[in-house]
């Protein structure tokens, strides 16, 4: 590396001369014609071989500094970085800022993550082994776009959509609202999305590229440890299927992303829980949600799988569920779990409650889920009530209100075995990523764990 930051700064500085020279204007003189078409090195001021000969130090010496520098210490250079730029996304609007996002982590504009995780962070679900447990919810990357610009990020996991078979617009605009001094946001988008078809094609696109790149880099490293990561190199990857708007059969709907999406992704997610679509929570009632699972069970274990199995399934549910509610649920789960058949939970989606302070916000009055802080408390109950009800069985990925290590921490604590965040990723951009893994480091460290593990459900015992 040192090598080839000298010789970059070589041969800018080589560079740099030729541009001083060549833009210098030639004079006219009495010399031959051929003596006057070569050019010249000018004569500077003394000003100017001051100014010159600092400019090329600098480069030399900044180049020379960059090869020596840590390789960690560069990187976290490159996220604090994005703290200056993070602020002007709040100038735009909320839904193009959105998409601005989307489009930089999908060309490379983002930071790369080059610091290794700290084992203290790694854990295995599902088989599957997570280099730190914080992931992104769905609903960022809603069609595929980015998954490798967002898992170069530092996140654990990451996962896409919701993706419905068939392209929807979704609901008119304006749909996402800022609550930004609630550090919340409201949306009604209701299930945009291009479709299965083209989210199918980006992700075998993204998927024969990782596949490659792991090759490579197997062949040229071997070991017989299991690397970290999905089923297509570094990074987890999870899919979030959901229902057309206009559909009268909900299970055909999951059962066709199971079909043309499974392949791909490390694991499926069936939503439930979005309040923007009219009847979809019906379905997470006892005997709808266990009939729902069957048909996209079966329809997933027919399919051919390798060594690694077929992905697991979870299902994303509602932060307003009565005890009741919750209870079937849970019982859902722990039958199929007798089945020898697991379905984790992803707890919760938004809330169309406005807990205070936000209901005094003239902005709660929008209609839409409710995400970010003011969610926090609610999910995490829900969550501490779901570990107790599955008798901490079954794997939990909590979400809702994360924007911190702390905040990590509290859901793992509570139960959760992974965790998600959205509206803080929002807030706060790439640099918040590190910064969680740090600051969660700092709690485990704080309270005598020794591993992630050793703090799941530690509220419970």
């Amino acid at each position: 590396m040192a090598g080839r930051a000298a010789t970059s700064s070589a041969k800018w500085a080589r560079e740099f001369l030729f541009r001083r020279v060549s833009s210098n204007p030639i004079r006219n003189s009495s010399s031959s014609s051929s003596a006057s078409s070569t050019p010249k090195v000018p004569h500077f001021s003394k000003k100017g071989r001051i100014l010159t000969g600092a400019t090329i130090g600098l480069a030399i010496a900044g180049g020379a500094y960059v090869s020596t520098a840590d390789e960690a210490t560069f990187c976290g250079w490159l996220f604090s970085a994005t703290k200056v730029v993070n602020p002007l996304f709040a100038l735009l609007d909320a839904e193009f800022a959105h998409k601005l996002a989307v489009t930089a982590a999908s060309r490379g504009w983002v930071p790369r993550e080059k610091r290794p995780d700290p084992q203290i962070l790694g854990l295995e679900v599902w088989g599957r082994k997570f280099t730190n447990p914080i992931g992104l919810a769905a609903g960022f990357d809603k069609n595929a776009e980015a998954t490798e610009g967002l898992l170069g990020l530092g996140f654990g996991f990451v996962e896409v959509g919701s993706v419905t078979p068939v392209p929807q617009e979704g609901n008119p605009k304006p749909r996402i609202f800022r609550l930004r001094e609630d550090g919340g946001i409201i949306n009604r988008c209701g299930f945009n999305s291009e479709g299965i078809v083209v989210v199918a094609k980006r992700l075998g696109a993204q998927h024969g590229k990782r596949m490659l790149a792991e090759t490579s880099g197997a062949s040229s490293s071997p070991s017989d440890d299991v690397k970290p990561g999905g089923k297509s190199g570094p990074g987890i990857l999870g899919v979030n299927l959901g229902k057309n708007k206009t559909s009268e059969d909900a299970a055909a709907d999951y059962v066709q992303g199971v079909h043309n999406l499974s392949q791909y992704a490390d694991y499926l997610v069936i939503n439930v829980s979005s309040p923007n679509t009219a009847g979809l929570r019906m379905l997470q009632g006892r005997k709808q949600l266990k009939d729902l699972v069957k048909k996209v069970q079966a329809a997933r274990d027919e399919m051919q799988w390798g060594d690694d199995g077929p992905p697991p399934l979870l299902v994303k549910i509602a932060p307003d569920l009565s005890r009741g509610e919750l209870e079937d649920i849970a019982a859902v789960s722990l039958y199929l779990q007798k089945q020898n058949s697991i379905l984790s939970k992803i707890i919760s989606n938004t809330t169309v409650s406005r807990p205070d302070p936000v209901s005094n916000n003239p902005v709660a009055a929008e209609t839409g889920g409710l995400s970010g802080k003011p969610l926090f408390n609610l999910s995490t109950n829900m969550l501490r009530e779901m570990y107790t009800l599955t008798r901490g069985k079954i794997p939990l990925i909590g979400c809702g209100g994360v924007s911190s290590g702390e905040d990590a921490y509290k859901k793992i604590r509570a139960g959760a075995t992974l965790v998600q965040l959205y509206t803080g990723f929002a807030y706060g951009g790439p640099a918040l990523i590190p910064q969680i893994k740090e600051e969660l480091v700092g709690c485990l460290e704080r309270d005598g764990f020794k591993s992630i593990q050793e703090a799941i459900g530690a509220d419970h015992r």
